[in-house]
């Protein structure tokens, strides 16, 4: 889920910059991009995983 995240934020990044906007200083394609990167380290680290681990007892 962190992965599709981070993708999406990656195109978010790349259209600002891509067309030039114009955006505040917190809506940066920068700062974008590293919401981005702390999504895909968060995915790689497998936080944000859908799958559960469970354990079971015998």
């Amino acid at each position: 889920m962190a992965g599709i995240v981070a993708a999406v934020l990656f195109l978010i990044a790349f259209l600002i910059n891509a067309a030039d906007l114009s955006t505040n200083d917190v809506f940066t394609s920068t700062n974008v991009m590293l919401l981005g990167l702390v999504a895909l380290a968060l995915h790689v680290a497998g936080i944000g995983d859908r799958r559960t681990r469970t354990r079971r007892r015998r």
